[in-house]
C-alpha cells in the first residue's frame, strides 16, 4: 500500500472520529461505540478508491452500493458522506435535532448517498442481498458492501442471509463485520457469544478474511 495513501486515510479516520464525538456531544445522545470502531473501515471504503460512488450523482446506476446494517453506526457514515462531498459538513452538528436530515438511524435518501433505512438489526444485510441479487439478474458489475456489527450476529435473519447469499453465489457482495466485542447489553461474549465468526461464515460457504479492523493497511488490502 502506498505510504502517502495510508497516511491520508489515517488522517481521515481521525477526522471522522473527531466529528462523531462532536456530533454526539452536541446531540447529547447517540451511539459512540460502533461509529468510532468502524471509522478506519468507513474511511478506507469512501476515501481509498474502493467504493465507486459519485457525490454529484449519488444514485447513478453504475455506482457501488454501501448498506449500513448496523444503523446506529450512522454518525460516522454521515461524516464520511459529508467530507466526501455529498452534502455540507456544516450540517453534521444537526444530528438528532428536530427537523434535521441526520436522523438517529439512517433513512433511505434522507441525505444524498444514504442507501437504506436502518433500525432493526439484521435487516440491512437482507437489503444488501436484494441489491446484489438484482445486480446479478441485470448482469451488472456493481458491487455491494454491507457493514454489520458483531452484536448483530445474534439475529437469526443474519444467518438466513448468509445461507441465501452463498446458495445464490453472490460474489458481488462484501459483508464486513465490525467485531468491537460490545453491544447495548454488555460484552458480546457474555450476552450471546457468536464466535468463532470466521469459522461459522466459512461453514456457510463464504470466503472469509479476518483482520485487524483498525489497521488501515490490512483493511485496504
Amino acid at each position: 500500500m502506498d505510504t502517502k495513501l495510508k497516511n491520508q486515510l489515517s488522517k481521515i479516520s481521525k477526522k471522522l472520529r473527531f466529528s462523531v464525538i462532536e456530533m454526539l456531544y452536541n446531540a447529547k445522545s447517540g451511539h459512540p461505540g460502533g461509529a468510532l470502531s468502524s471509522a478506519d473501515i468507513i474511511s478506507t471504503l469512501y476515501f481509498g478508491d474502493i467504493l465507486n460512488v459519485d457525490p454529484k450523482n449519488p444514485y447513478s446506476l453504475n455506482r457501488d452500493i454501501f448498506i449500513l446494517s448496523a444503523g446506529h453506526y450512522c454518525p460516522v457514515w454521515y461524516a464520511a458522506l459529508a467530507y466526501r462531498g455529498f452534502f455540507s459538513t456544516e450540517e453534521l452538528n444537526s444530528l438528532r435535532k428536530f427537523g434535521s436530515r441526520l436522523l438517529g438511524h439512517p433513512k433511505y435518501k434522507s441525505l444524498p448517498g444514504i442507501e437504506n433505512s436502518g433500525g432493526s438489526l439484521g435487516q440491512g444485510f437482507s437489503i444488501a442481498l436484494g441489491c446484489a441479487k438484482a445486480l446479478k439478474l441485470d448482469d451488472k458489475k456493481n458491487k455491494v458492501f454491507c457493514l454489520l456489527g458483531d452484536g448483530e450476529q445474534n439475529e437469526g435473519q443474519v444467518w438466513e442471509a448468509a445461507m441465501f447469499s452463498s446458495h445464490h453465489k453472490l460474489d458481488n457482495l462484501v459483508a464486513i463485520i465490525d467485531v468491537n466485542k460490545i453491544q447495548i447489553d454488555g460484552y458480546t461474549s457474555e450476552v450471546m457469544d457468536s464466535e468463532p465468526l470466521h469459522e461459522k461464515y466459512k461453514s456457510f460457504g463464504w470466503s472469509v478474511q479476518r483482520i485487524d479492523g483498525n489497521d488501515i493497511e490490512a483493511v485496504y488490502n
